[in-house]
């Protein structure tokens, strides 16, 4: 917790103990159902949550934001982000229910009003959204295709609506086909914790 309050010194005494009941949740959740490595589960603060947040960096969600969360696994990045922005709106969907059935859990236990789960496949949810966000699910060309449907055209933040997703290690392939429009932003730019050396935030507004 002492690392989110570094980066986020924000933070209001609700947000705090909702994020402070993320590690025993997760943990409790992850004996039953694997949604996060056995192995990373001591680094859930840094290489989880606070990967997710990177996002509440690169962009201040108004009031109002509808959010989606497409191949959220066991919640992230939706639940930090829905904790961050409580005024914004967010629909979390995997094709895994039993990886649903957990993010569902934790927002029921910790008690989130701004978010909903879905089990379905992204070709299968057809509302539009400000913003759809993502970690890692795919390569970005194959998400880009099937996520278009899902953007609204109406833009209401400070930088227009499209896809925001957090990639590590070599995505100059990936993100080839978008050299003209995509914003690739270095989480080490954020963040000061060797885990962040090789991560990204990239924005392609669609």
């Amino acid at each position: 917790m002492d690392l989110l309050l570094r980066y986020f010194p924000a933070l209001n005494e609700g947000q705090v103990r909702r994020f402070a009941a993320l590690y025993d949740l997760y943990t409790e959740w992850n004996m039953k159902i694997n949604v996060i490595s056995r192995k990373d589960i001591e680094h859930l603060y840094e290489h989880h949550v606070l990967h997710s947040l990177a996002i509440g960096k690169f962009v201040h969600f108004k009031p109002a934001t509808t959010v989606l969360d497409a191949g959220t696994g066991g919640g992230f990045p939706g639940i930090p982000l829905s904790i961050l922005f409580p005024e914004s709106s967010f629909l979390l969907i995997d094709s895994t229910g039993k990886k649903i059935k957990v993010a569902q859990a934790i927002i029921d236990s910790i008690g989130l009003t701004n978010v909903q789960t879905k089990c379905c496949r992204i070709e299968e949810e057809k509302r539009t959204f400000d913003f759809v966000v993502s970690r890692a699910v795919m390569t970005l060309p194959e998400l880009v295709k099937l996520i278009r449907k899902n953007i609204k055209k109406e833009h209401c933040n400070a930088v227009p609506n499209g896809l925001i997703c957090l990639k590590g290690g070599n995505i100059q392939h990936e993100i080839a086909p978008f050299s003209k429009q995509i914003i690739v932003q270095e989480l080490a730019a954020y963040f000061k914790e060797a885990y962040f050396e090789t991560k990204k935030l990239l924005y392609l507004p669609v």
